[in-house]
């Protein structure tokens, strides 16, 4: 039963709960990170590069197979670079965000305790 007890403890606590309401922000926030690159960012880009759409950006290793009434037997084999873009745009701006975050939580963790000691109190 300790081990039950421990892990109900563990749970219930307000790490694993916490945990748990990162991780629904945090999924969200990529939602709305993915939406500002590709709907915000990407398209003024892709106009100043000549009406270039990210998105549809590839390299073709393979054209597909298609029959004569068009139907498609075997798909195109491509590398989905302009996708790869989007997604290292979209981690690089999830990536920063947090180190601001970061840097500002222990920025207030220093003024908040500018004088706290380094040694431990005398006996």
């Amino acid at each position: 039963m300790g081990l039950l007890k421990e892990f109900r403890d563990f749970a219930v606590k307000g790490n694993a709960l916490d945990m748990a309401v990162g991780i629904i922000i945090g999924g969200a926030f990529g939602k709305i990170v993915s939406s500002l690159v590709n709907d915000i960012i990407m398209p003024p880009i892709g106009m100043l590069l000549g009406g270039v759409d990210f998105k549809y950006l590839a390299l073709t290793l393979k054209q597909a197979v298609t029959a004569a009434d068009g139907k498609i037997i075997t798909e195109a084999v491509t590398v989905k670079y302009g996708l790869f873009i989007n997604n290292i745009i979209d981690f690089l701006i999830v990536a920063f965000t947090i180190f601001m975050v970061i840097r500002t939580i222990n920025r207030l963790a220093q003024m908040r305790m500018p004088f706290a000691r380094t040694e431990p109190p005398a006996k």
